[in-house]
Parts: structure tokens; sequence; C-alpha cells
């Protein structure tokens, strides 16, 4: 029986587990990991600090907990689509796809902590995260490779780690859909992946080339790294100095603080990527060019700022709020212009679905690069670009 974090009874007793559970999901998706403190977990769940440590030794743990539950209940629910798919993967897939999205909605907040907060796990959870979701993906590979026999290993995975970002996408924004239409509309933007040809050749327009790396570009280059690595809170100006070689109080010479560091690093993604759409809309002939351009624009953008896209999407919590509004805005004019043309592309979809598409589309992009089994690939930048017109149907 897969372990929930409801509060549940059982033998007449409350889970006071499961509700600690429950309460720290809510408080780490809202306010980010390192914001939430034992006593306010404590405090939501209505015990106090010290009764929390009779049921996990800290936060982590607790976070462990909520993210094994979830994935426990995902492999629940698909067991008996995956079943059905060891006999007929054709006849499976649809149940399968619908099944998978159906779950990753109603876990949307813990779709948005695995994704956002994972890092921060213990090592020995993150293995088990890695082990169970690898075992799932196992099973989804094979019946993938039996429903599209030509695909290699290398492509199946590519395909699979697709459609867990079509899926994962949720939790990176807010748009709301009625749930049968939710599900269904995410269905179909995974199948439209599990059928994408696998694109060959390159995709990577023309590079303007960076900035000298003098002693500031070094620093900013680190400091993104560092945050990516552990998360903004998590690092300080003598780590930043020490990785690029100068004592800490040197830093205080190129940026005033950390949050300096940040802005200067979120503002430069957010130039890369008004440039890239720039470009992509002056040299477009319809809507639907300039998706095709746009995406192999965005690809190749986040394939050279790796570290910088990751930055840009996941600390602006940490932003003072005036610096951090102005970013947001910017981010969501950026895929306000994507959901545009896609309207204008395929004008029988509603906004908000456009808005769900173009997230998912644009979630593959950003996690592909970062996964280990992937990166190596000599052909990723034109096969993203592929997925992301499969996706949008472009």
């Amino acid at each position: 029986m897969t372990r929930g974090v409801q509060g549940d009874r059982q033998g007449g007793r409350r889970n006071r587990k499961a509700e600690l559970a429950a309460a720290a999901a809510e408080l780490f998706g809202r306010r980010g990991f390192h914001a939430v403190g034992v006593n306010d977990i404590a405090a939501a769940a209505g015990v106090t600090g010290p009764a929390l440590y009779r049921h996990f030794q800290n936060k982590q743990d607790v976070l462990g907990f909520v993210l094994l539950n979830g994935i426990d209940a995902l492999a629940e629910r698909l067991a008996g689509p995956v079943e059905l798919a060891e006999a007929d993967p054709a006849a499976a897939l649809r149940p399968l796809l619908v099944t998978a999205a159906e779950v990753s909605i109603e876990q949307r907040a813990l779709t948005a902590l695995w994704r956002w907060q994972g890092r921060h796990l213990h090592q020995g959870d993150q293995k088990e995260i890695r082990r169970r979701v690898g075992a799932l993906l196992g099973q989804w590979m094979t019946g993938l490779r039996r429903l599209r026999p030509p695909l290699d290993a290398g492509e199946a995975d590519l395909l699979c780690f697709a459609v867990l970002s079509v899926f994962g996408s949720v939790g990176d924004h807010r748009v709301g859909l009625p749930a049968p239409e939710f599900a269904s509309l995410l269905a179909s933007l995974a199948e439209s992946v599990v059928r994408a040809p696998i694109a060959t050749g390159s995709a990577a327009p023309a590079w303007r080339g960076g900035p000298a790396q003098t002693r500031r570009e070094e620093l900013l280059t680190s400091a993104t790294r560092l945050f990516r690595e552990r998360g903004f809170p998590s690092v300080s100006m003598e780590d930043i100095g020490a990785a690029t070689g100068i004592a800490g109080p040197s830093v205080y010479r190129h940026f005033a603080s950390k949050s300096d560091i940040l802005l200067a690093a979120s503002r430069r993604m957010s130039d890369r990527l008004r440039w890239g759409l720039e470009e992509s809309l002056s040299s477009a002939v319809d809507a639907s060019d300039a998706l095709r351009r746009l995406a192999r624009s965005y690809v190749d953008t986040v394939m050279r700022s790796d570290d910088l896209i990751a930055v840009y999407t996941t600390e602006l919590v940490n932003l003072p709020e005036r610096d951090a509004k102005e970013l947001r805005a910017l981010q969501r004019g950026y895929v306000a212009e994507w959901v545009r043309l896609l309207q204008e592309a395929r004008p029988s979809l509603s906004e908000p679905a456009a808005r769900v598409t173009v997230h998912a589309a644009l979630t593959i992009v950003n996690d592909l690069p970062r996964t280990g089994r992937l990166a190596g690939r000599p052909c990723l930048a034109a096969e993203l670009a592929g997925l992301v017109s499969a996706v949008l149907g472009v």
C-alpha cells in the first residue's frame, strides 16, 4: 500500500507523520525549502517543534518522505496501464498517458517540489528517487521500443525523458483548465512526443558570442553555477570568491552583494531570450515559421546558457521584490509572445490551452540538456527543436 501524505486515520489514531508531511509540502512549495524552518512545519500541522522530531530527523527527511510518497502514488496508479502495455503497447498508450497526466495534475504541488526543491534532499533520498523513477522509466522505454521498433535505446531515452518533462511542466505554471480537459490536453502533448520523428543535424543558429572573460565575468559564471548547484541561500560571497580563485572581500569590488550577482545573471538571460525572439520574428514568413525559428533560438540559448537559465527560472524569489517583479514581468512577456504566435498558427486553441502547450515545450528544452544520459547526444539541439515543434504542432 502506498504511503499517503494526506492526513488519515490508522486504527483510530491520526497519522501525524502524514499531516506533518502535507504541511511541509505546502510550505516548501509556497516559500521555498530554505525559507521554511522545522518550527514552521510543526506550527502548520498544529504540533510543537520537538514533536516533529519524533517522526523526522530534520526538514530534509520531511522533503524526502513527501517526494518518495509521490513517486509511489504515481507507480501505483500506473500499474494497470503499464501491465497492459506489456501485452499491447498500442492499446495501452493513451490510457497510460492519460493516467500519468491525471496524477501530475492532482499532485501538481509535489511535481513543483521535485523540480525546484529536489536538490535539497539527502543524497540517499536522491539516489532512491532516481532508482524508483529509473525503474518506472525502464518499463516505459521497453513499451516505447515495442511501439516503435526502429528506436534505439538512446532515442527511447530521449522520448521518455521528454514525456516526463511534459508532465512535469504543470509544476512550472498556474494555468487552470477543467480537470478532464487538462488531462486530455497533457496526454495529447505527451503522445505528440512519443510519436515525434527523431531529428538529425544541427539546429544551432549563429551566435554573436559572449562577453570577454574579465574577472567580473568569471565571478558571474562561478556564482551562477553555485546558485544552480546549491541554491542561492546556501552560497556565500566567500564561496563565490573561492570558486574564482580570489579572496571573498575582493568580490565586492565587482558586485555589491549576492543579490546584485543574481540580478545581473537574470537580466543577462532575459536579454539573450529577447534577442532570440526579435531575430525570429524579424525573419519569419508566418506564425508557424516564427515558432520553428524561435524553437531553434531557444534551444541554442539554453544550451549555451545552462546555469543562467536554471537560475533565471528558479531563483527570482531571492531578489528584492522590485527587481523580482520586473524580471517576472519579462518572463511572462516572453511566454506571452509564444502563446500569441501559437494561437495565430492554431486558432482553435484557447489561450489557456496554448499556454499549457507552450510551457510543456519550453520545459523539455529546460530539462533535457541537464539530464546526464542525454547531455552528450551529438544532435541534441536538433532533436530538442524537433520535439518543440512536435509539441506545438507546427
